[in-house]
């Protein structure tokens, strides 16, 4: 037995035989000043913790103390601990919200600097007006009533929507997205500079744009009573949701109301309504819940992530209130005919040009990425099929506890832990093209060209097919093509992560002003010596350790097989309800982390008891 656990425990083990290329780039970090007088050298340590310390020599060590800085690494002699490199330049305070947003974006490696004037210079001239010659090429749709459907405070609408019935009892549906491959020309500098960005990145209350402000929020916007250039899906659809023609345009359109998720969902509910867009979103809605069913028939997976949306205060821009997201009907709505669009537009591309489609693929998990689902399941005697897409979404949907109503959601939420990234790739270089989240057999990004450039390159490829646009060599060259996927798929997956890190950072600052508090949670996972909770109630993950260096440890058994984690006479499942205290630990201020520590259940020596969670601000109040 003991032999098999050792054996279990082995991990491979390699060594480093040479080094091809150094990496090498600018990190963020802080410097710990010398505390030898008058000294010169200093040691820097960076913020991301898999870079060593990195010595370096300044005379300006007094003012840069408690900053943000930048530092290069210039060699690392053979026999020193720690390589040497130079100061850069200085980010700001440690601690500010500019200077820490700063840190974030160099250290995800996201473009952030403002537009040169070479990118600038191939923008349209304002004032900027359709033209004859574009009319010419278009099918002018500005009679249609056409309405986008986004976010509160969005100004990059890419997408707008129609739906009407024709004469002969069936229904037309349209998307039409933003024509911004008309503004964006092959192999210009504002092209190339997209091309690099790869994608618009959202930070909590701010946003790095991929093309300029006059094409993302105004001349590619889809803004509501302005004519606008499209790209139009539009499909012939029966009122069983079955698709009779579909056919791709270049079109102007001009859209007739801008509405939020929540303004579009009261005006399908509100029965005194019956005007021309009302009835369009009615048609949509009804249509959507069945391309929906259709779908999670197929196979199609619904899981679950907590997105959280701060509430700013109007002044200090500092996070006021943290909420989950509420989904509607209407956010529902508008992805099916989005997930449509990208399906249809896919196909035509890949029919046209089957060596060189830029498509978007989703690879289905290893089985061993589904233990942990597994177990976590059988724990509450539910048990989970994964052999297929089809098997885990009919096992998720039929996943119930008595008594336990959040259960299904952890469970999603666990599930979407198991998947595999969705990437670009160009379908000349690849064999296998399945969407497994989607179940859809072939599928790419079309639908948002403003703030992806993957879908500027698809939309140029889909006006290619239909003699709308002409082609480029680049376009058709698929080790080209695949150099790009890779880029994109880079830039998306540092975008996710620095979205994750502003949202961790708003929290911070969120808990900051907010002393200790204390939440219901869940185990999500449980490891050797921690447990991991999620609080429902600000989309939050901690982790509360069990050993500690400063106090005897507990007396703590791990089992592999629950998992479980037996503290003192406790044992923790995944899945527990738990009662945890939440507050800033800001000790080290380079790194500073949300702690956790357990309030219930109550464990002699290990708990802790719950605190006065009134704010100093509240006491103030109520002391008056």
């Amino acid at each position: 037995m003991y032999k098999a656990a050792a054996e279990a425990a082995r991990k491979p083990t390699g060594k480093v035989v040479g080094v091809i290329k150094r990496n090498w780039r600018p990190f963020c970090g802080m410097l710990n000043v010398s505390q030898i007088k008058e000294s010169t050298r200093h040691l820097f340590t960076p913020a991301d913790r898999r870079i060593p310390r990195i010595r370096i020599e300044t005379r300006q060590a007094s003012t840069l103390a408690g900053q943000r800085i930048m530092v290069a690494i210039d060699g690392w002699p053979k026999d020193s601990r720690y390589p040497n490199g130079h100061f850069v330049r200085s980010l700001g305070g440690a601690g500010e919200k500019e200077t820490e947003e700063e840190v974030l974006l160099l250290e995800h490696d996201v473009p952030h600097q403002a537009f040169s004037q070479a990118v600038l210079s191939f923008l349209p001239k304002m004032p900027w007006a359709i033209t004859p010659e574009d009319m010419m090429k278009r099918e002018d749709l500005r009679p249609l009533t056409v309405c986008s459907v986004d976010p509160p405070g969005c100004t990059d609408i890419d997408d707008a929507l129609h739906c009407r019935e024709l004469e002969n009892g069936n229904l037309e549906v349209g998307v039409h997205i933003a024509d911004v491959s008309h503004f964006i020309r092959p192999g210009n500098a504002l092209d190339k500079e997209a091309a690099n960005r790869g994608t618009t990145v959202y930070l909590c209350g701010k946003r790095i744009d991929m093309v300029p402000e006059l094409l993302s929020s105004n001349l590619c916007s889809l803004r509501s009573n302005v004519d606008r250039l499209a790209f139009s899906c539009i499909w012939e659809i029966n009122h069983k949701a079955e698709i009779l023609k579909t056919r791709f345009t270049k079109s102007v359109i001009n859209s007739k109301a801008s509405l939020t998720y929540a303004e579009a969902q009261m005006r399908i509910d509100d029965t005194n309504k019956n005007d021309d867009i009302t009835k369009s979103l009615r048609g949509l809605n009804k249509l959507a819940k069945i391309l929906k069913r259709q779908r999670i028939e197929k196979g199609a997976l619904t899981l679950s992530s907590l997105e959280v949306r701060f509430h700013m205060d109007s002044e200090t821009h500092d996070p006021i209130d943290l909420q989950t997201k509420e989904l509607m009907e209407t956010n529902s709505m508008v992805e099916e005919f989005m997930l449509l669009a990208n399906i249809s537009v896919a196909q035509k591309i890949y029919d046209e040009f089957p060596e060189c489609a830029l498509l978007r693929k989703h690879p289905a998990p290893p089985p061993s990425n589904y233990d942990i689902l597994i177990k976590a399941a059988k724990s509450k005697e539910v048990e989970v099929h994964t052999d297929s897409a089809k098997a885990l979404a009919d096992s998720l949907d039929a996943a119930k506890v008595d008594g336990f109503p959040y259960f299904n959601t952890l469970l999603r939420i666990l599930a979407t832990r198991c998947m595999m990234q969705a990437v670009y790739f160009c379908s000349g270089m690849d064999s296998d093209f399945h969407h497994y989240g989607l179940a859809s057999p072939i599928y790419t990004h079309f639908t948002s060209p403003i703030r992806r450039y993957a879908d500027i390159i698809v939309h140029r490829l889909l006006a290619v097919a239909i003699g709308a646009d002409t082609t480029y060599p680049d376009l058709m060259d698929k080790h080209k093509q695949s150099a790009l996927c890779n880029n994109l798929n880079y830039r998306h997956k540092m975008s996710q992560y620095a979205q994750r890190a502003s949202v961790a950072f708003h929290t911070q600052l969120f808990f900051k002003s907010r002393g200790i508090l204390n939440e219901e949670g869940f185990i999500l996972f449980v490891r050797k010596n921690a447990i991991i909770v999620l609080i429902p109630k600000f989309g939050l993950e901690g982790t509360v350790f069990f050993d500690s260096k400063d106090k005897v440890s507990p007396n703590i058994v791990f089992e592999e097989e629950g998992p479980t984690l037996s503290v003192e006479q406790h044992k923790f499942h995944i899945f527990d309800k738990v009662k945890v205290t939440i507050s800033l630990d800001d000790s080290n201020i380079q790194h500073q982390k949300i702690r956790m520590a357990l309030i219930e259940p109550v464990i002699p020596g290990v708990s802790v008891p719950a605190p006065d969670t009134e704010t100093p601000a509240k006491k103030q109040k109520l002391d008056r």
